[in-house]
């Protein structure tokens, strides 16, 4: 019985980063490389950051032989955890790094974006903070520029500082064919087919910033981020010119009752 614990210790701690990558809620992970893992200029300043750091490195390196108790097991099992995951931070920023990440981006690992106008876009891990144990991990929409929960409870225990904050604006950096147009459509609260009043009026001050702002873009010789949906502006336009005719026709008709209390 010994004999068989030990040979299950022995191949657990060989393949400590293939089990850690393969486990169930760890798919946001990629895995790093040997070379960068046991490079210690990568390490600089995890030592003061992880608990029984040199026992957690062993066994991310695979090269931890020791026996101890299951308590103690545990705990060097989190700190590996960690530890990997602070590294992984540092490492997903590399040449390497970003390519894997690229891949499971491109093969939707990370989920998509819940916003229906957003269309199933891919969605990227991010952290809100770089320091560990500040928040859990975020997805990122390039599309619509907002972070969202993940949906599944594994996932949503993840600490965001394994991703960093600054990992998906790096991957659209060089990778710049990736970035999706942001989206121009929203959502139109409406009753019985004419928009509400105060939510229009909204949205028509927030369309007009926003041209005033592709406006100076234009000037400035700058593309502006947006995706091409000039072709359906005439019709937008006089659809809400029409709409606007009927609601001046409404407010003419009123005007001439309504006379203010003396």
């Amino acid at each position: 019985m010994d004999d068989y614990a030990s040979d299950t210790d022995s191949d657990y701690t060989s393949y400590w980063r293939d089990w850690f990558i393969s486990s169930r809620g760890n798919e946001y992970f990629c895995e790093i490389d040997e070379d960068y893992l046991t490079d210690r200029f990568n390490l600089t300043g995890l030592n003061t950051e992880v608990h029984y750091y040199q026992y957690a490195l062993d066994l991310v390196t695979d090269v931890f032989d020791m026996e101890v108790d299951d308590n103690m097991r545990e705990q060097i099992e989190n700190s590996a955890r960690q530890l990997y995951g602070l590294v992984h931070a540092r490492y997903i920023v590399t040449t390497r790094g970003l390519a894997k990440m690229m891949e499971k981006y491109k093969q939707g690992v990370f989920g998509k974006c819940p916003r229906v106008i957003c269309e199933s876009q891919h969605l990227l891990p991010m952290g809100q903070h770089d320091i560990a144990k500040s928040s859990n991990v975020k997805l990122y929409c390039a599309r619509c520029e907002d972070i969202y929960n993940p949906k599944s409870s594994r996932h949503n225990t993840i600490d965001g500082a394994f991703f960093g904050t600054s990992f998906h604006n790096i991957l659209f950096q060089v990778y710049p064919t990736l970035l999706p147009k942001k989206t121009q459509r929203r959502y139109e609260p409406r009753i019985y087919g004419f928009r509400v009043h105060a939510s229009a009026a909204l949205m028509r001050w927030q369309e007009e910033r926003r041209e005033e702002m592709k406006d100076r873009l234009r000037i400035q010789n700058m593309e502006t981020g947006f995706e091409d949906e000039d072709e359906g502006d005439d019709d937008i336009e006089s659809e809400e010119d029409e709409e606007d005719e009927g609601r001046d026709g409404i407010d003419d008709m009123f005007e001439g009752r309504m006379q203010p209390v003396q």
